[in-house]
């Protein structure tokens, strides 16, 4: 399926490519393949005038809820846990957003970064899929935001998470495309 974006109304939002994240084990893309995914989506839509979000997660200052399956970090943390991993390509400029939960709109500055550069379609991308990504989806949703997903640029803890995610949650609310269609529908130099 063939699809067109505007790059200046459109931000690539980047889900916890940081160092306490990415070196989980997920499926069914390896955090290396996701991580470079993201890297050529953010340079070519950069290139083109787009926004480019990172996001990370403050490892160590989330809530804690009583839950019968346990965090995924136990012990202590990396002191690198909560920095953008450099294969990620941040740039200067691009926009970093600390959040304290699963999605990324909840008590910090991202809908205003958004909103302020006119921004009408966020692209999504990152780790965990069906965790941190699905959770800033679906706000982003609720928000009026029109959402593209880029399927080989996020990966969770198992391919039935994964296939479950892209196939039956995402194309309900938004379009699911690999990194080759999203960068095919970037506008001809």
């Amino acid at each position: 399926m063939s699809m067109s974006l505007d790059p200046t109304t459109t931000a690539l939002v980047l889900i916890d490519l940081q160092h306490g994240i990415t070196a989980l084990d997920v499926k069914p893309h390896a955090s290396s393949q996701v991580v470079a995914n993201c890297a050529r989506l953010a340079g070519a839509y950069r290139a083109h005038g787009a926004t480019i979000v990172y996001v990370r997660v403050a490892l160590g200052e989330m809530v804690a809820h009583q839950t019968d399956v346990g965090g995924s970090h136990g012990g202590s943390l990396p002191p690198n846990a909560c920095e953008i991993v450099p294969e990620a390509g941040m740039q200067p400029g691009d926009a970093l957003v600390t959040k304290r939960q699963w999605g990324a709109f909840y008590a910090s500055e991202l809908d205003q970064i958004l909103r302020r550069r006119g921004v009408k379609t966020v692209m999504m991308a990152g780790i965990a899929t069906n965790i941190g990504v699905e959770s800033t989806a679906r706000a982003a949703f609720d928000q009026g935001y029109d959402l593209v997903f880029a399927e080989d640029a996020m990966s969770t803890f198992s391919a039935e998470m994964q296939e479950f995610a892209v196939t039956k949650i995402f194309p309900r609310m938004g379009r699911v495309r690999s990194t080759e269609q999203l960068l095919a529908a970037l506008p001809a130099a």
